[in-house]
């Protein structure tokens, strides 16, 4: 038996999938009854062999199952899967019968595949594969499926057991899958996969467990498939009864018949009836039975292999049945339907082929004749098969032709078709022709050709004639008809104008045949108004008098006959324009732009005239989008959908026709707003005003300017405001109260009668500005012999224009030549005149610039000696340099002092009475200044700097003192004084080295012997002796202590030698009894306030600590003024510490901050400066809305402080 595929070939070489009957769609094709069996009740599934299907719910044992058999001749084995259905064979053409038959190919990889292997229950087998890896560069990737998908990879253990080995003298990989003490479950189909790289190779097979065989024939089946019924013990093999362990009912009467031989020997589709007429009820039970039964498998001696169970060719092509021999000498004999085929010298139907063990049988030419079953004898032995002849459709080669003819005439049908001796059927109208013996229709074949005649033709013999063969059909219509007229003289086609009277005459051959008239396919019947004659051969139609009805096609009819004559009458009549009804004075329709104007017009004319609107040499189409023209019925139309103002103008109508043609004209006119103006133009700015002049608009909108709107807003506004509510006349306007700095436009509407314009496009920005009011304060601030230096202050008014700068001019008394000295403007308010004369007089004045212009200038009262004075000296010792200046060791100190004094003072340094040496500390000095910078300070810079000012004979001295601390060294010895209770009395020697700076504190830490794990007792502690209490009784306790000064905390702490053990209270301890101390005292700062440097919009603090008791009261001032409920100020003081906090500080923040602590017995403040830079121009502070005269206290201040640098 031939192996299961999934799909076979198709002879062009198409895949076809075979079709259960149960599918609709399933073509006419024959049918082949498989004997099938349902499969063992197991989870294994169904082997790719013949195996039995299991039966349907519904108790059938028996299914058929209708499988398309391709054209072949030889069967082609197919590796498949278990849903496969059988491939029987594949046919080859008539043309193909003499070339070799291929054969499928070889596998890529597998040497050696699995076999199909049958065990006994609780056995074990071997499945062994082999790969050649001569071309391989790696190992094959190999995989054992059962079934379709299951992987055998995970299964492996107790009854499956997969190897690999390699022999490298053959290079052959040898794949084995052992299976352990078979079950019952483990029948099945298996399949082996291998891979590598792009390659792929399977291989399907099976393996059957095979039972014991059991003594089922000594059961009585006819009892044991019996299903229980009512109160009945079950048979034997009932499945309810074996869970219920009854017994079977013992029969009385033993069988007569060997029910088990009569099935065994049956076909499966007769085990029903069988079943049915020994009485056995539980078919399904009966099948799972004999499936278990093992079939004895007869070996033929004869034959080696037999002929397929069936064959499918196409009728006209051959096919070969083969069978091979198992005993060449054995004399074979070929049988058809029982019938010896015997073969004839002079036929080729059948050839007999020898080849080696295999006998074959050639049937060339198939015909249906061919189609039967056929068997070949070898000895005793036979196998048979059955031949399928799939017949070709017949197609139509030449297809019938339509005919048209006359009464009496003979018709002839012609077909073709492509095979001779093919059966048709001939159709008339849908329904078969009879072809007897009294019927009027003949039909006829001449090889592959038939025919249809009928010779006597009637009218009745019209219709649609097809013929019908399997491949395809063909049809044509027959038309048979009278004979034709004789038309002396026609119908003439008439053009007739209205009311004028109509005549229609024809003549026709014979004359006695009566005949009706039309009008547009309805007959005419003579009246008053028609008249219709009818003399011999001719006939004539008559009207009086014509009208618009009257128009139409008319046809004459002559009885009997299917020809007519025809001829149109055609009523025309002028064109006319009827411009009376649109009430419209001279023709003109007014409409304004923006509205949708339809003017519809009256018109008459036949036939329809054609209307063309027309505007100038323009026509107007109907398809237009916006403007477009219109004719219905009796009337046409102008529609504009939205009307605009070039829509203005002289519209023609033009009407046409046949008859004539007629003109008429309409005036539209359409009236709009005026176009906006041009942008208008502002020549001339003011502090809160401006001037502006606009052109009127070129096109007025058909109605003259009543006046005009005007509109302003600011730039960075999208809102307008209307600044007039009564219209202007005039072209200019002057708006006012508009904010000085801020950029405005303005625009302009124009009103006529229609409305209001579009607004004109805005006027280029402009910003109402005022030059700013004069400097103030303009004084003399340096004299030498070429320069002359002046200061001021700003204006007290600047503007929203703001200050760019400043302008210098000057003037030799008595005249009044200006000269400005500085080319460029100056944002300073101080500056020096140079190039001077010696000994000459000079007036100075000062202009504020800004974009408006030049404020009114600043002059001096009085007249300017230039001439320099000696000024003696004097240094101007910071506020913070005036006490000790601390720094830690490794900072950097950089000192500036300034000094005043003309001309240049010389300047000296001194360091306890000795110069300073420059590789220690750095000195430079200006004009004004001197600067001691030291980049890594040591302790050996402490000391007493003395600073030398000297111009001639004028000397002026400054002393500052200059600290240089570190971190203190700790105790120099710290004992254990006593110990009692949880207490421990320490005291201990204050360090030897302080840091260069006082002991602010102490801090005590304690450890337990057995950890040494340090805890702190207590931080920033005075004094130099201390008690620690709530130690713990029973532990031994270390103690050390670090030295701290405004530094920090000592490196290094003194431990104390000795430990303290606690002890219980073994003794009363005396204590001592100490008069009250009274810590009363006045409020005294410990840290005072420092000078400091803060950043614009960045927090700063200034921190001081006090002490005093009882707790004092704090009080901060900046200048001298308490500060009092500022959001911007926050102050907090916590265990004597005093903090001020200043929120984003700006410029203006900068002064004298105070600190002020009070209580019962006194007071105390301390000082400090604060500075912020990065601050703001005069411009900014006014853009941030300061007030003028906080703008003018930071700016002194900050000049102040510049002075000072």
């Amino acid at each position: 038996m031939p192996e299961p595929t999934k799909k076979d070939e198709m002879p062009n070489g198409q895949p076809e999938e075979t079709i259960a009957p149960e599918s609709n769609g399933a073509p006419p094709l024959p049918e082949i009854s498989l004997e099938v069996s349902p499969p063992p009740d197991d989870d294994a599934p169904a082997a790719t062999s013949p195996s039995p299907t299991p039966p349907a719910e519904d108790g059938n044992s028996l299914k058929k199952l209708s499988v398309e058999l391709p054209n072949d001749s030889v069967p082609v084995p197919a590796m498949g899967r278990k849903d496969s259905v059988w491939s029987l064979g594949e046919g080859q053409p008539p043309e193909d019968l003499d070339k070799p038959i291929d054969t499928p190919p070889l596998s890529t990889l597998l040497i050696e595949k699995p076999q199909s292997g049958t065990v006994a229950l609780g056995g074990d087998i071997t499945f062994v594969a082999k790969v050649e890896a001569k071309d391989l560069l790696r190992k094959p990737t190999i995989k054992w499926f059962k079934g379709k998908w299951m992987d055998l990879a995970s299964k492996t253990g107790k009854h499956l057991q997969l190897k690999e080995t390699f022999d490298r003298f053959t290079k052959i990989h040898t794949f084995e899958m052992h299976i352990i003490k078979a079950k019952e479950n483990y029948a099945g189909n298996y399949r082996c996969e291998v891979t590598y790289k792009d390659k792929f190779d399977s291989c399907s097979f099976d393996l059957e467990v095979k039972e014991t065989e059991q003594g089922s024939q000594n059961i009585d089946i006819r009892s044991a498939f019996k299903r229980s019924e009512g109160q009945e013990d079950a048979g034997e093999l009932d499945f309810s009864g074996l869970l219920k362990h009854r017994e079977p009912k013992q029969q009385d009467d033993t069988p007569e018949v060997d029910v088990w031989e009569i099935l065994k020997n049956a076909r499966p589709d007769e085990y029903e009836k069988i079943a049915f007429m020994y009485g056995i009820t539980d078919l399904r039970g009966l099948l799972r039975r004999m499936k278990k039964i093992p079939k004895e498998e007869k070996k033929s001696e004869a034959f080696a292999k037999k002929l397929e169970p069936a064959y499918q060719v196409d009728k006209g092509g051959k096919i070969r049945l083969v069978v091979d021999l198992a005993d060449p000498t054995v004399d074979l004999k070929w049988y058809k339907n029982g019938q010896e085929i015997r073969p004839t010298p002079n036929q080729r139907k059948y050839i007999f082929e020898h080849k080696g063990t295999q006998r074959i049988m050639v049937i060339n030419n198939c015909t249906m004749n061919d189609d039967a079953a056929y068997s070949v004898a070898a000895g005793d032995e036979k196998c048979t098969t059955e031949l399928f002849v799939k017949e070709l459709p017949v197609k139509i080669v030449k297809g019938i032709e339509p005919v048209k003819t006359t009464v009496n005439e003979r018709i002839e049908l012609e077909c073709e078709v492509s095979e001779e001796g093919a059966q048709v059927k001939w159709m008339k109208n849908g329904v078969e022709v009879p072809t007897g013996v009294r019927s009027r229709y003949r039909v006829k074949c001449e090889g592959t050709k038939h025919f249809l005649v009928i010779d006597d033709a009637s009218r009745e013999d019209s219709g649609t004639y097809s013929i019908m063969a399997t491949g395809g059909t063909s049809e044509a219509h027959v038309q048979v008809d009278l004979k034709p007229l004789k038309i002396y003289q026609d119908l003439q086609n008439m053009t007739v104008m209205l009311g004028q009277p109509i005549k229609m005459h024809c003549e026709i051959y014979p004359g006695n045949v009566p005949g009706r008239w039309y009008r547009n396919g309805q007959l005419i019947q003579p009246n008053d108004h028609i008249n219709i004659i009818h003399r011999n051969k001719v006939h004539r139609l008559e009207i009086e008098t014509s009208s618009l009805h009257d128009a139409g096609d008319y046809t004459f009819v002559p009885e009997g006959y299917s020809q007519s004559l025809s001829a149109k009458i055609h009523i025309i009549d002028p064109p006319r324009v009827h411009l009376d009804s649109l009430n419209f004075p001279d023709n003109t329709v007014i409409i304004v732009a923006g509205n949708k104007l339809r003017l519809e017009i009256p018109i008459s004319g036949e036939p329809a005239p054609r209307v063309v609107w027309m505007k100038g040499e323009r026509v107007i189409l109907e398809s237009g989008h916006r403007v477009r023209a219109e004719t219905y019925g009796d009337q046409t139309s102008l529609t504009i959908d939205i009307t605009e103002r070039e829509d203005s103008g002289n519209y023609k109508i033009v009407l046409q026709n046949e008859a004539g043609e007629a003109t008429a004209s309409v005036k539209i006119k359409v009236v709009d707003i005026p176009d906006p103006p041009d942008a208008p133009l502002v020549p001339v700015v003011g502090g809160d005003w401006c001037s502006m002049t606009w052109e009127a608009p070129k096109y007025d909108g058909g109605s003259p300017i009543l006046g005009y709107f005007i509109e302003r807003k600011k730039k960075q506004s999208s809102r307008w405001m209307r600044l007039n509510f009564d219209l202007i006349k005039e072209t200019s306007f002057e708006p006012k109260k508009m904010i000085e700095g801020v950029p405005y436009e303005v625009r302009v509407f124009a009103v006529n009668a229609i409305g209001v314009s579009k607004p004109s496009d805005p006027s280029k920005a402009f910003i109402p500005l005022a030059v700013t009011s004069e400097p103030t304060m303009l004084v003399v601030d340096d004299v030498t012999d070429t320069t002359v230096t002046v200061k001021w202050r700003p204006p007290e008014t600047i503007g929203a224009a703001g200050l760019d700068g400043y302008l210098v001019e000057y003037c030799i008394e008595g005249t009044d030549d200006w000269v400005v000295s500085n080319k460029e403007l100056t944002e300073k308010t101080k500056y020096t005149i140079t190039g001077l004369t010696p000994g000459s007089k000079i007036l100075v004045r000062v202009k504020a610039i800004n974009a408006a212009g030049a404020s009114a200038p600043r002059t001096l009262q009085h007249s300017i000696l230039v001439k320099e004075v000696v000024e003696p000296p004097k240094i101007r010792v910071p506020r913070h340099l005036k006490q000790t200046y601390t720094r830690r060791v490794g900072e950097a100190v950089n000192l500036v002092v300034p000094f005043l004094g003309k001309p240049r003072p010389k300047v000296t340094w001194l360091k306890e009475g000795k110069p300073i040496e420059p590789s220690h500390v750095s000195i430079r000095n200006t004009d004004c200044d001197s600067i001691i910078f030291i980049r890594k300070a040591e302790r050996s810079h402490s000391g007493k700097y003395e600073m030398t000012v000297q111009v001639e004979n004028h000397v002026d001295t400054a002393i500052i003192d200059i600290q240089i601390v570190d971190l203190p060294e700790p105790p120099q010895c710290v004992t254990i004084e006593d110990v009692w209770g949880g207490n421990v009395a320490l005291v201990w020697t204050p360090p030897k080295d302080n840091g260069n700076a006082p002991i602010t504190g102490y801090t005590i830490q304690k450890a337990d012997k057995k950890t040494m794990e340090w805890y702190t007792c207590i931080e920033h502690y005075h004094r130099t002796c201390i008690t620690i209490t709530e130690l713990v009784v029973g532990n031994e306790y270390f103690f050390r202590i670090f030295s701290e000064n405004m530094c920090g905390l000592s490196e290094t702490a003194t431990q104390t030698k000795k430990s303290a053990l606690i002890v219980k209270e073994g003794m009363q301890v005396k204590t001592p009894e100490y008069s009250d101390h009274d810590f009363k005292e006045a409020p005294k700062f410990t840290q005072p306030l420092i000078n400091t440097f803060a950043i614009a919009g960045y927090n700063t603090t200034l921190n001081c600590s006090v002490r005093a008791n009882p707790r004092p009261k704090v009080i901060w001032m900046k200048n001298k003024i308490t500060i009092l409920d500022d959001p911007r100020y926050r102050m907090f003081s916590n265990q004597g510490v005093c903090t001020l906090e200043i929120r984003k500080p700006s410029p203006y923040d900068g002064g004298l901050y105070t600190c002020k602590a009070i209580n019962d017995l006194g007071e105390a403040q301390v000082d400090c400066k604060l500075e912020v830079k990065g601050g703001f121009t005069f411009y900014e502070l006014m853009q941030r809305g300061v007030p003028l005269h906080l703008i003018d206290k930071y700016m002194n201040e900050s000049k102040l402080v510049e002075q000072e640098k």
